[in-house]
């Protein structure tokens, strides 16, 4: 039995949840419930489009609905709306998906429901959680990586577009629907074109049988045109393709004062893990060309031992297994790899000391986008203190979108060599 993800979602909203909301809100019970049938397939169609932007884009989802799941959100979501923390992050992960659209899609929602924008907000911050444990949970139960995954999510394009009521299709372009209905429009054309032909030679088939055979006409059109189907809406459009189940997350590093071409892995590398062994014969997995091989090789060099702190700001070396719940400076579990390698190589090295960088994409106001790069360059800070290497690391700084290059309207892939974190050694 195929799952309808937005049907699932619907059954874990009890009517007694949406009441709750109602009188907490002092909206009626009618306009919140439509409110929340908007909503939920809207939120999925976010979720989607960025599952389905790349790998990273399906890694960083993944991470933040399986630490939803795992919040006990599931097994009392009545309680869900006086949960003040979950509501907080709910707000906050929908404000990091869409920027500065945010006030603009929960405003339709409101008039499409009747409501006030700020019962919309609420709603939203609500649903968000909800959905999140939900899609965690399926993951975990289904045992899928990052493809799989999108691959998931890509299959339940059709059912989340079917779901948006017709009130809300403006809001297709900012959740990022407008490619979800492309394909399905295409795939309407197709089935078209298809069935076309297979009507033409249906037709001169059940002529070349005789009068008699004609009765064959809309049985062979219906067969074919039910294969058509089948091939483009389910072998088709919605199988996501996939890649390397550990693609680089990261690109360019900022730079204090100047732009210069930092050291990244190279894009041909095999991303396979191996074996770096540091000077002091700790044995650490990373990947070859990545940021823990580059950094021993340069700490090592006569270049390093040459360099001054004002040579150093131009040689950036880009975190490539790191990222951060949605629009949060929450590090995701998956980056633990990576940051408990660094601390290794700093003690290895115990007179190196470096200085943390974090770096968004144009999307979204230019201060708000400013302060969540700086908060999570300190929170990988924070994180390497944690580690026992604090005093190696007495800088981070966030940078904002002041070097950023893609167009804001740019697609999420794209804008995603813009999102770093990166680090630089230090001499002072």
């Amino acid at each position: 039995m195929s799952i309808n993800i937005v049907d699932l979602v619907k059954n874990y909203v009890p009517q007694d949840l949406i009441a709750k909301a109602g009188s907490a809100l002092n909206e009626s019970e009618g306009n919140v419930s439509n409110a929340v049938s908007g909503i939920i397939p809207a939120i999925l169609g976010l979720f989607a489009s960025k599952a389905s932007s790349g790998e990273q884009g399906a890694a960083e989802v993944l991470d933040t609905a399986k630490g939803f799941s795992g919040s006990g959100i599931l097994s009392d979501a009545g309680s869900l709306f006086g949960n003040a923390d979950l509501l907080s992050k709910g707000t906050s992960l929908f404000n990091g998906l869409l920027g500065d659209k945010t006030n603009s899609v929960i405003d339709t929602i409101a008039n499409f429901a009747g409501i006030k924008s700020s019962s919309s907000g609420s709603l939203i911050s609500m649903i968000m959680p909800l959905v999140l444990g939900l899609l965690g949970k399926h993951a975990t139960d289904n045992n899928l990586n990052a493809s799989g995954f999108s691959s998931f999510l890509g299959s339940q394009k059709s059912n989340i577009l079917s779901a948006l009521p017709s009130g809300l299709s403006s809001l297709g372009g900012a959740l990022g629907l407008g490619s979800i209905s492309d394909g399905v429009q295409q795939t309407v054309s197709n089935v078209q074109e298809t069935a076309a032909s297979t009507y033409n030679y249906a037709e001169e088939t059940a002529q070349k049988a005789g009068g008699g055979a004609k009765w064959l006409l809309p049985l062979l059109l219906l067969a074919v045109v039910a294969l058509a189907l089948w091939y483009f809406l389910g072998k088709g459009c919605n199988n996501a393709s996939t890649t390397g189940a550990d693609t680089d997350t990261t690109a360019a590093a900022p730079m204090d004062t100047s732009m210069t071409t930092p050291e990244t892995p190279d894009a041909s590398t095999t991303r396979t893990l191996a074996e770096v062994v540091l000077p002091n014969g700790v044995k650490l997995q990373a990947y070859p060309g990545g940021i823990e091989d580059q950094l021993v090789q340069f700490i090592q060099s006569d270049a390093y031992k040459a360099a001054t702190d004002s040579t150093l700001k131009e040689k950036w070396f880009n975190f490539d297994d790191l990222n951060f719940e949605f629009g949060t400076t929450k590090l995701t579990d998956s980056s633990k790899r990576q940051l408990d390698n660094i601390a290794a190589i700093l003690k290895a090295f115990p007179d190196a000391k470096i200085k943390v960088g974090g770096y968004t994409d144009k999307k979204g106001d230019d201060a708000a986008n400013l302060k969540l790069s700086d908060g999570r360059a300190k929170a990988v800070q924070a994180a390497l203190k944690a580690a026992g290497v604090g005093a190696q690391v007495p800088e981070a700084e966030g940078y904002g979108e002041t070097l950023a290059q893609v167009d804001e309207n740019a697609a999420d892939e794209a804008r995603a060599a813009d999102r770093r974190t990166s680090i630089r050694l230090l001499k002072k």
